[in-house]
């Protein structure tokens, strides 16, 4: 009997130490997705691809690569990265949307150092873009969306709008005749100068007037004369009574309920506006698409929005753990966006590719892909490539809320500006 047990005990020890040898060889991922939307937490973790989840089908055909996943909401995610990194804990491969403070603080991998030649040369040029910082990229894009205007069909044809207004000038005239014809049971015109996209509304107007945040040489440029001109015109819908009451507070998600309950005429929104109309149970509205009105004679500038995937350094490896590390990350970028992988969640989620291999099969699955994918050609997107880009994000916000209750626009610009350059 003791020699059975002692064999026992030799056997579950040799079994142990064989299970341990493969963990310890096995290399561990920690990576950060951010919450998009209902979906996310059951695509990457619960059974929303096809009966299983990104985790255990990328382990499945990644031997030795193991991932400790876990998805944070957007409103927690800044906090959540930055304590990480205080602890010297960063994250293997981060989802978000900024990336030049990390950069700056050079807590990240250059791209070329993990991503595979041949995944790199199928992102779209224009999105790769802006991830570089004197020349080296440093992180690729994770999805996009595009803006448009959406606008409710038989609410202005009621009160008499023939054409969809297409200036300024046509803008102001419709939600005259919208105001006029239903008094306050309809609000014309949606804006969003929330803290949650603020900075998106100051690109609506200034991007349509030749504006911008930056100037031609990519130098802060917030208080341009076409800055102010812009800020003054989308204040003074507000002043008019032309849009929603609370523009300060009321958040894009407010307007598209609004725009859902026929409370709202037209409203600036992502191309998963439909998406979001059908989840929610709004029925029977009979809406359309269109570019954003620009002022008389300027050139029109489509806003796009580009979340990105990063890799951080771990200078605790040796050169070949490095090596090996990298090499992991790469796997991951290549499985998540293989099509068979990446179309089901881009197309979950209602957003637009970042890659061309994806296009044939999201346009053949839904044909209005198309027409998102031709806006985002025009797109323009935030000078997030600057580290101080927070600064401006926010700052601009401020700017539109002091407005809103009566602040000068061309003061409060000029001493963005001041701040900004100091």
């Amino acid at each position: 009997m003791k020699k059975i047990l002692a064999l026992v005990l030799a056997l579950t020890m040799a079994l142990g130490c064989a299970a341990f040898a493969v963990a310890e060889d096995d290399i561990t991922l920690d990576v950060i997705i951010c919450q998009y939307g209902p979906n996310t937490q059951e695509w990457f973790l619960g059974k929303g691809m096809n009966g299983t989840n990104f985790v255990d089908k990328f382990e499945a055909e990644n031997p030795g690569v193991k991932l400790n996943l876990e998805v944070v909401s957007w409103n927690d995610v800044y906090s959540v990265v930055s304590t990480r990194i205080t602890n010297k804990n960063a994250p293997d491969i981060l989802n978000i949307d900024v990336f030049a403070n990390y950069a700056a603080e050079g807590l990240l991998l250059p791209v070329k150092d993990y991503c595979p030649e041949e995944l790199f040369n199928d992102f779209f040029p224009s999105f790769i873009e802006q991830s570089v910082i004197n020349g080296v990229v440093w992180a690729v894009p994770d999805l996009a969306s595009a803006r448009a205007l959406y606008y409710n069909v038989d609410l202005l044809t009621e009160a008499g709008v023939e054409k969809v207004p297409a200036t300024w000038a046509e803008l102001e005239d419709a939600c005259q005749a919208i105001l006029d014809y239903y008094g306050g049971e309809v609000y014309p015109w949606g804006i969003d100068m929330t803290t949650d996209e603020g900075q998106a509304a100051f690109s609506y107007y200034v991007w349509n007037n030749d504006g911008g945040f930056v100037d031609i040489d990519g130098d802060i440029d917030v208080n341009s004369l076409k800055n102010i001109e812009a800020i003054e015109f989308a204040i003074g819908l507000y002043n008019k009574g032309y849009t929603n009451p609370n523009p300060a507070t009321q958040t894009r998600y407010d307007l598209q309920d609004m725009f859902g309950a026929g409370k709202l005429a037209m409203v600036i929104a992502p191309n998963q506006l439909p998406d979001y109309l059908a989840q929610k149970g709004y029925e029977g509205i009979n809406y359309a698409t269109a570019a954003l009105p620009v002022n008389e004679g300027a050139k029109p500038g489509a806003t796009g929005v580009m979340d990105r995937v990063m890799a951080f350094k771990d200078d605790t490896l040796t050169a070949e753990e490095d090596a090996a590390r990298k090499e992991a990350i790469g796997k991951f970028l290549t499985f998540f966006y293989a099509p068979e992988n990446y179309v089901g969640w881009v197309s979950m989620e209602g957003f637009l590719p970042a890659v061309n291999s994806s296009v044939a099969a999201l346009v053949e699955a839904n044909p209005s892909f198309e027409a998102w994918l031709k806006v985002l050609d025009s797109c323009q997107f935030y000078p997030t490539a600057l580290d101080n880009w927070d600064a401006i994000k926010m700052g601009v916000i401020k700017v539109e809320q002091e407005a809103l209750t009566g602040g000068d626009v061309k003061t409060l610009l000029d001493e963005l500006q001041a701040e900004l350059t100091k």
